[in-house]
């Protein structure tokens, strides 16, 4: 990623003479140019472009986690509820997910990650009710025998909830 006020062309030739320097190849297939803060843009698995801020409407650069990084995770969560695991205790299974989302939460904890954390916390609701059923060989969806207050607070799953953020000095 390189930002610049000059031209296009000025960036590339200063960024084929960095990568040449240090012996680097870019992948061209990857590198496209983009117009900020029009166009958001992917980057290390974050969407970086235009946001408002909730309180005055103000337009500013922030990141999100992206579109494909969120799919990723709530595949990966599909893969690991699938029946093939209903052999496992109820315990072991909250574990596995909950080792999922912390590590996930852990990389993605910067920018706007409230609707994200919103929708994979939603998912892995859904697939854990899906299992529970599907271990226990109940009929219907199971919302009101497993509910979100059932799932987070008796099983423990973890919810994904921002941070508060941490104060720079100590004496605070």
């Amino acid at each position: 990623m390189i930002g610049c006020r000059g031209t296009a062309a000025e960036a590339l030739t200063v960024r084929q003479a960095m990568m040449s320097r240090l012996r680097l190849t870019v992948n061209e297939t990857k590198t496209r140019r983009c117009r900020g803060p029009d166009e958001a843009f992917d980057f290390l698995g974050y969407t970086i472009g235009r946001c408002y801020a909730p309180q005055t409407g103000w337009p500013y650069i922030g990141v999100r986690p992206s579109a494909k990084s969120l799919q990723g995770l709530c595949r990966k969560i599909s893969v690991q509820t699938e029946r093939r695991w209903s052999l496992l205790a109820v315990d072991e299974m909250v574990g596995r997910l909950n080792h999922l989302l912390r590590g996930w939460a852990n990389y993605f904890c910067l920018g706007t990650v409230t609707r994200a954390y919103g929708r994979v916390t939603a998912h892995a609701g859904y697939r854990l009710r899906q299992w529970l059923r599907g271990k226990h060989q109940l009929q219907g969806s199971q919302w009101t025998r497993y509910s979100d207050h059932y799932l987070h607070e008796t099983l423990g799953l973890l919810r994904l909830r921002r941070r508060p953020l941490k104060p720079l000095c100590a004496n605070v």
